[in-house]
């Protein structure tokens, strides 16, 4: 007897497909959804079965949507938002429960979470936390991250966004470079590297000294703190960033770039799902514990 063909949409196979839209990998997804990379790719392929087009293009870099694949993800990002929110109320009386995935940068990372992670998580047993700190700014249309810490007033409107701090800067240097510090000389910066171009604070110092002023550079504004430390030069620091180095002092080098708002940000049908809302309410606890200024 032939098996007859489905015509029919499966809600696991978009939630499969939402998944490998996110990740990119076959690989990836199996390990994000607990399942083999085999299953990942049935799923796949019995979607595009159904559908009649594909919705993938296969690269060497991963797997990358194609037209129709984007034309869809935005619905079948909806669905698997509602059964996610539909199985954490079905689970909340043991508690929120599942992965929430933040992204910020490295040194708000660890400097201010990491010290603080108890506050965030305390009561939540259920709850597993995974903070990004890659450069790369990760989407959270594509729920590439559940919750956002951004520097800057965020743009979408389809975002729920509370501003959680002002990020002063501020010049510092060794002790001993500090005492020979000349504005009229050469200056001898620290910044970022190349590949950072769209970080705010590289387009800045760059606009202001130019691209050959740099002695050091590293996408890290701790290892630029350090390496201000050793000597190395001037380096234009978050001042929180700063006052965990005793090794720096303060020196006038002119007006750094004006102070950034600092915003937690989730998309709006996300942040009242029990363990996003968790997590949430306990970054603004620990943020409000901080000052509002950091």
């Amino acid at each position: 007897m032939t098996e007859q063909k489905r015509t029919d949409v499966d809600w696991e196979d978009l939630r499969f497909f939402a998944a490998l839209a996110r990740h990119r990998s076959l690989s990836a997804t199996a390990r994000a959804l607990k399942v083999n990379h085999a299953t990942v790719a049935r799923r796949i392929a019995a979607l595009e079965s159904v559908l009649g087009f594909a919705l993938f293009e296969r690269r060497a870099d991963g797997y990358q949507l194609s037209r129709h694949g984007t034309a869809i993800l935005s619905e079948a990002g909806a669905m698997e938002i509602a059964a996610s929110a539909i199985r954490d109320r079905l689970a909340y009386t043991n508690g929120p429960s599942g992965r929430v995935r933040l992204t910020t940068t490295r040194s708000i990372a660890d400097l201010v979470i990491a010290p603080r992670l108890g506050d965030v998580l305390g009561g939540l047993a259920n709850v597993e936390l995974e903070i990004v700190t890659d450069i790369r700014v990760h989407s959270l249309a594509q729920r590439e991250a559940d919750i956002a810490l951004r520097l800057g007033h965020p743009k979408d409107s389809d975002l729920t966004g509370k501003r959680v701090a002002t990020i002063g800067y501020a010049f510092y240097a060794s002790k001993a470079a500090a005492e020979t510090v000349d504005e009229s000389g050469p200056a001898r910066l620290i910044g970022f590297d190349l590949d950072t171009d769209g970080v705010a604070e590289a387009r800045w110092l760059e606009t202001r000294f130019g691209r050959d002023a740099f002695t050091f550079r590293s996408s890290s504004n701790i290892v630029q703190a350090s390496a201000a430390a050793a000597g190395l030069g001037i380096a234009m620091l978050p001042r929180f960033v700063a006052e965990h180095n005793p090794g720096l002092v303060e020196i006038d080098y002119g007006e750094a770039m004006p102070d950034r708002e600092l915003w937690m940000l989730a998309p709006a049908n996300l942040v009242d799902i029990p363990r996003i809302r968790a997590v949430w309410d306990g970054l603004a606890q620990v943020f409000s514990a901080s000052s509002e200024r950091l």
